[in-house]
């Protein structure tokens, strides 16, 4: 994954001037804390699946996402990969930018090569995300980090009113799980130990197409080994848990009162107002309020 927010005059304005660590999924993918595998179905209450009892998935869509931040309820998705993969080999890939209808960061800037460019004429997530839910269904998702890139694309299905229960492989977890504990989990380093080839790194694609590679390079290694039942557990898509409620837009009011504060305090905004959900327009007007203070109207 990756992702951002750029500045406005004001500073925590919103998509403005709050820098984001968005691109975090790569700059560290260990930020998911070991309890977040809570999010996953306790595997503990089924019976213990090895690989000598059913036979390893080598088939799933591995997913990478690019985004302007790590808060898939506040932040945007501005590219996603696809790749279906059947019985281990590549069978279609897909990959689209989507226009946050906001500025990008700098530093996701930097990071990605993406720049606001680019994303002028994508489409919104509205209008793509009905294709990627097709893309996937009927195959568990795989990534690095999964739950992150699950969220986000989650997030934009309920908004569309799309259904999106999906299972997933993680490729960060079976880093976990087989790798010396005291090296970074991140895609660049784990593909280095691996010896996978990791190209246009914090790009959607390549790091969609790093995390199939990855996980057919572990597959291979311990996938047949007795590595205990945990371990097994790991080779086995679990469903991905992320419960999200469809948000609701801006009213026409809100937006009024958005605009009448920017213009009063002479802030560029850098976001388009017009895209924002109710919620989206309240934190920004209650950030400016605080920073700026209200409107003074003449008595």
């Amino acid at each position: 994954m990756t992702a951002p927010d750029r500045g406005g005059a004001a500073e925590g304005t919103g998509a403005a001037k709050e820098p984001k660590r968005a691109a975090a999924k790569h700059l560290d993918a260990e930020k998911e804390p070991e309890s977040a595998a809570s999010r996953w179905l306790d595997a503990e209450k089924k019976p213990a699946e090895t690989g000598n009892e059913r036979t390893l998935p080598d088939s799933y869509v591995a997913v990478d996402l690019e985004t302007t931040g790590l808060n898939p309820k506040t932040d945007k998705i501005i590219e996603i990969a696809a790749i279906k993969v059947t019985g281990g080999r590549i069978a279609e890939e897909k990959t689209t930018f989507v226009n946050p209808h906001q500025l990008l960061d700098e530093r996701i800037t930097g990071l990605t090569g993406i720049e606001d460019a680019m994303l002028t004429d994508a489409p919104d997530i509205g209008q793509v995300i009905g294709e990627y839910v097709e893309f996937t269904d009927g195959l568990p998702l795989l990534g690095h980090n999964i739950l992150f890139d699950y969220s986000f694309l989650k997030h934009a299905a309920v908004n569309c009113g799309l259904e999106f229960e999906r299972k997933g492989l993680d490729t960060l977890r079976l880093c976990r799980a087989f790798m010396p504990e005291e090296l970074s989990k991140s895609l660049g380093p784990v593909c280095a130990y691996f010896q996978v080839g990791l190209k246009c790194a914090h790009r959607a694609m390549g790091d969609a197409q790093a995390a199939h590679a990855l996980y057919q390079a572990i597959r291979a290694r311990y996938g047949e080994t007795d590595g205990g039942a945990d371990a097994a557990k790991l080779f086995f898509p679990q469903p991905l848990i992320y419960r999200v409620k469809k948000e609701q837009p801006a009213s026409k009011r809100q937006k009024e009162v958005l605009r009448e504060l920017a213009k009063y305090h002479r802030i560029d905004l850098t976001v388009d107002i017009d895209y924002l959900s109710r919620n989206e327009t309240s934190r920004l007007t209650d950030k400016i309020i605080a920073q700026y203070r209200r409107i003074r109207r003449n008595i």
